[in-house]
C-alpha cells in the first residue's frame, strides 16, 4: 500500500513536471517570436526617431544661421551709425573750433582797429607838433 501511493506521488510529480517543462518551453516559444518582432519594431522606432531628430536638427541650424545673419547685419549697421555719430561730433567740434576762431578774430579786428586809430592818432600828433 505504501508502495504503491509512493509510485501514484512519483507518477503524478513526473506528469506535473514534464506539463510543467511542456508550458514553459511554449512559454518560451511564444517570448521569442514576440522578441523578434519586437526587435523589427525597435529597430524600425530608432529609425524614424533618428531621422525627426536629423530633421529638427536642421531645422535649429537653420534658425541658427538666419539669426547670426540677423545679428551680423545689426551689428553692421550699429557699427556704421557710430561712425556717422562721431563723424557728426567730429564736425560739431568742428563747429564750436570755428564760432570760436571767429569770435577770436572779430576781437582781434577790432583790437586792429583799436591800434589803427591810436596810430593815427599818434600821426597827427606827431605832424602837429
Amino acid at each position: 500500500m505504501v508502495g504503491r501511493e509512493r509510485s501514484r506521488i512519483l507518477v503524478g510529480l513526473a506528469v506535473a513536471m514534464f506539463l510543467g517543462v511542456a508550458v514553459y518551453f511554449r512559454l518560451w516559444t511564444i517570448d521569442y517570436s514576440v522578441s523578434l518582432d519586437d526587435a523589427e519594431l525597435l529597430r524600425r522606432q530608432f529609425d524614424l526617431a533618428n531621422r525627426e531628430a536629423m530633421d529638427e536638427s536642421a531645422e535649429w541650424r537653420l534658425r541658427f544661421d538666419e539669426q547670426a545673419d540677423k545679428a551680423s547685419k545689426c551689428a553692421k549697421e550699429l557699427e556704421e551709425i557710430k561712425e556717422s555719430t562721431e563723424k557728426k561730433e567730429d564736425s560739431t567740434s568742428s563747429n564750436e573750433k570755428l564760432a570760436m576762431l571767429q569770435k577770436e578774430n572779430a576781437a582781434l579786428l577790432k583790437q586792429v582797429e583799436t591800434l589803427k586809430n591810436e596810430l593815427e592818432a599818434e600821426k597827427r600828433r606827431c605832424h602837429s607838433e
